[in-house]
């Protein structure tokens, strides 16, 4: 069985960095596409970020452009969101997610992380 263990979070002062990992385990890492949600109190999930399975295409949430950026190495088996200059509206529970797609991009597969919370407060 699969499973996504998310790490990196915590409470970091406006203007300042984290970089969140996520360890995959149970599953063929290397290909399945990678991603980065979040989700504020009393908001929807929202996608942040996005990598292919083999690294060479990302997509960002445009609220995080030129702040946050999505890596993985599959060597190790773990994606990461390296995020800068965070903004109390960034403050939020960051889950990843693995998704295993057909050639369609049709998602057969997903896991899902538990998540962690991410506070930006000074």
């Amino acid at each position: 069985q699969g499973q996504l263990v998310e790490s990196g979070g915590g409470l970091v002062q406006p203007g300042g960095s984290l970089r969140l990992s996520c360890a995959a385990s149970g599953f063929t890492f290397r290909s399945y596409a990678m991603s980065w949600y979040r989700q504020a109190p009393g908001k929807e999930r929202e996608l942040v970020a996005d990598i292919s399975s083999a690294g060479s295409s990302t997509n960002y949430a445009d609220s995080v452009k030129g702040r946050f950026t999505i890596s993985r190495d599959n060597l190790k088996n773990t994606v990461y969101l390296q995020m800068k200059s965070l903004k109390p509206e960034d403050t939020a529970v960051y889950f990843c997610r693995a998704d295993l797609l057909t050639s369609s991009r049709v998602v057969v597969k997903t896991y899902w992380g538990q998540g962690t919370q991410v506070t930006v407060s000074s």
